[in-house]
């Protein structure tokens, strides 16, 4: 019944915000009897102890995400209603029940002392919450928007380490962008807050002035009883409307300076006030101190400083009774969380022995879940099945150093500290943090080590700070991409085949085994992965690799032909978000250099262009690459069909990763824009 109700309701929230908005706007022109006045006053107390009381049970500040406009709403609803009691008290003297009540019974009738209590609350909202609340929300707003770079970044390698899915980083990226939009409104928001205070002040001022008028001028009133009859009803009027901005500050402040929590306030401050109960225990020393003193009350002293000692007492026996209970008992042979195996796996992980703990489930280690996360993620990106990930230690490294092996040869070798955090600099101009200072094994970044207790500085600094299993997942998923051709074996293209031929028996009849070999089509998958081309699709790569061998006999054309027939897949790596590829072109002229330096050796056709062209043609595609890169698209080379292959074998060695297209691969409805020529 009561989500029947929320969604009638929930359908109607558009049209009643609009008629409410419209409402208020309206109140400020039409004259509102007192009763009406009352009833929205009394609207108004209650709204702002909702929002108070919301900004409380929040355990972070997104999930009130619409405080920063409701703040505007209850803003603007406060000043129509002190619109509305102005016209009341200078036309008629009179506001309604709820305006007299605070300024008969809250200050006792005495409009002196209800202007210094009110004078008091406009002090301490304008001074105290308004200012602390203003300067936290700006900046937390700039920190937010400084931090976005590496939260980004931090999303990205956990993506990379198979961590989360694709649909959890888009979560975690629109998280981080509301966060943003957030603290930005509320930086703007606050400005609602202080305007409301100085507004609040000038009211009580012409209200009193304007009383003063018409009670001396018009009313023939002595000056005494026009002051007492129009500012008691003013500061009346003042208590109303500053009561419920007092609350509406404090809520602001509360959610700008809430940090992320599994609780609310109230369960987090009992928590974290009592988590010492020494600190009780010194207190309670203290005010029996003072209690002693000659001349101060020792009643008081004395009760509250014994409850304080009771409290502390209570809160030590339950901290031993919950060590004593957590405790395990002493396991008879510590387990271990790596594997002798035979030197000669094909993915290996060996870690120096200060860093076997991380690989221990026992002592937290989380790496082996970390590496398959990474097994997952490769496999599902390029379609390649790789072998069990071992995982073992070697006394002969160092302590903290790592090796990453591939058919026991090693491609990968770093240094973590298993008790530290990785932070990486986001420019070189950045604060230094204090650690160790490094550098990070995978692109050559500059990082430090931290500490865990200096990581809240270091984001704060927009370093992107990562655990040391995330560092070597990361390094491993990189080495695994770019060496994914090395690890392709005959037998795994065999299983893959077998497992096609159920399916798809025709396609595999029609190559094997007339046609071509096994070998020869690891030769072609290996071409295509060496270049990071996914072999997910393995039903069309052999449908081409039919076709091509039918025009020639030579692999490598019959490389080429399979990939026009991938010509989607290869671009989708390369396009931005508006399907436009953004590449440097060759010149006919440089083609005709290449293409003239093209000689037949034993193990096929291949370049063998001057070193002198060839160091400009590197100088060049660096150039040509950082212009790219520097506007935030992925560089690609875009050839003709000939050379491509030439090209790519002269290039690969500096820039393996590189993409180098030809112009029959660009496949129709994809833009492409020239950035810069590739001349001799």
């Amino acid at each position: 019944m009561r989500l029947k109700i929320l969604e009638t309701i929930g359908r109607q929230t558009d049209i009643m915000m609009a008629v409410g908005i419209i409402g208020l706007v309206a109140t400020m022109l039409i004259p509102l009897p007192p009763l009406v006045l009352d009833v929205l006053l009394t609207i108004n107390i209650g709204l702002s102890l909702a929002m108070l009381l919301l900004s409380m049970y929040v355990t972070e500040p997104l999930q009130f995400s619409v405080f920063p406009s409701l703040l505007l709403v209850a803003t603007l609803y406060r000043l129509a209603l002190n619109i509305s009691s102005t016209r009341l008290i200078l036309r008629h003297a009179y506001a309604g029940n709820v305006i007299q009540a605070f300024g008969n019974f809250v200050v006792g009738g005495d409009f002196v002392v209800g202007m210094i209590v009110f004078l008091i609350l406009v002090v301490i909202q304008f001074v105290v919450i308004t200012t602390g609340s203003q300067r936290v929300a700006e900046v937390a707003a700039r920190f937010t928007l400084d931090e976005m770079p590496g939260k980004q970044m931090a999303i990205d390698a956990d993506l990379n380490a198979g961590l989360i899915t694709g649909d959890e980083a888009k979560q975690r990226r629109r998280s981080i962008e509301r966060e943003a939009d957030f603290y930005g409104a509320m930086d703007g928001a606050t400005k609602f807050v202080r305007g409301d205070a100085i507004a609040g002040l000038i009211i009580v001022a012409v209200n009193i002035i304007g009383g003063l008028i018409i009670g001396v001028l018009r009313l023939n009133l002595p000056i005494g009883e026009a002051l007492q009859r129009y500012a008691l009803l003013t500061v009346g009027d003042g208590l109303v409307s500053q009561m419920p901005a007092l609350l509406v500050s404090t809520a602001t402040g509360l959610i700008v300076t809430r940090a992320a929590s599994e609780s609310h306030l109230g369960a987090d401050v009992a928590s974290q006030m009592t988590a010492q109960p020494n600190v009780l225990f010194i207190v309670a020393t203290m005010l029996i101190a003072f209690g002693l003193v000659p001349g101060l009350p020792k009643i008081s002293f004395f009760a509250i400083g014994g409850i304080a000692g009771l409290i502390g007492y209570y809160l030590r026996q339950a901290a031993k009774k919950e060590q004593v209970a957590a405790e395990p008992e002493p396991p008879l042979q510590a387990p271990t969380a790596y594997e002798q195996v035979p030197p000669l796996d094909r993915i290996t992980v060996e870690l120096g022995y200060n860093l076997v703990a991380l690989a221990d489930p026992e002592q937290d280690g989380d790496l082996p879940q970390r590496v398959t996360g990474v097994r997952k993620q490769v496999t599902g990106t390029l379609g390649l099945v790789l072998p069990p990930i071992r995982i073992r230690d070697n006394v002969l490294l160092d302590p903290n150093q790592y090796t990453i092996q591939f058919r026991a040869t090693q491609v990968g070798r770093g240094q973590v500290y298993p008790e530290l955090l990785m932070a990486m600099q986001p420019h070189p101009e950045a604060s230094p943090v204090e650690g160790i200072q490094a550098t990070e094994p995978v692109f050559g970044l500059p990082v430090w080590w931290i500490k865990p207790d200096v990581r809240e500085v270091a984001e704060a600094r927009g370093y992107t700070v990562i655990a040391p299993t995330t560092a070597i997942a990361t390094h491993l998923h990189e080495l695994l991409k770019e060496q994914a051709a090395v690890l392709l074996t005959r037998q795994d293209v065999q299983d893959m085949i077998e497992s096609l031929r159920q399916t798809e028996p025709a396609v595999v009849n029609e190559l094997l085994p007339e046609t071509t070999t096994v070998g020869e089509i690891q030769q072609v998958l290996r071409r295509l992965l060496a270049e990071q081309i996914p072999i997910r699709d393995l039903s069309a790569i052999l449908e081409a690799l039919a076709d091509g061998l039918r025009l020639t006999n030579n692999l490598d054309d019959a490389t080429e032909v399979v990939r026009l027939a991938l010509d989607r897949t290869i671009c989708q790596q390369y396009k931005d978000t508006q399907d436009r590829l953004h590449v440097m072109t060759v010149t006919p002229q440089l083609e005709k250099q290449i293409q003239d330096s093209i000689i037949e050796t034993p193990q096929g056709m291949v370049c063998a262009i001057e070193p002198q062209l060839l160091q400009n043609i590197l100088e060049r595609l660096r150039d040509g690459i950082q212009h790219i890169m520097a506007q935030g698209y992925e560089p690609v080379v875009l050839t003709s069909p000939r050379v491509r292959r030439h090209f790519r074998s002269m290039v690969a060695k500096s820039f393996p990763n590189l993409g180098i297209l030809s112009q029959a691969e660009i496949p129709p409805g994809l833009e492409v824009q020239s950035a810069t020529q590739l001349a001799a």
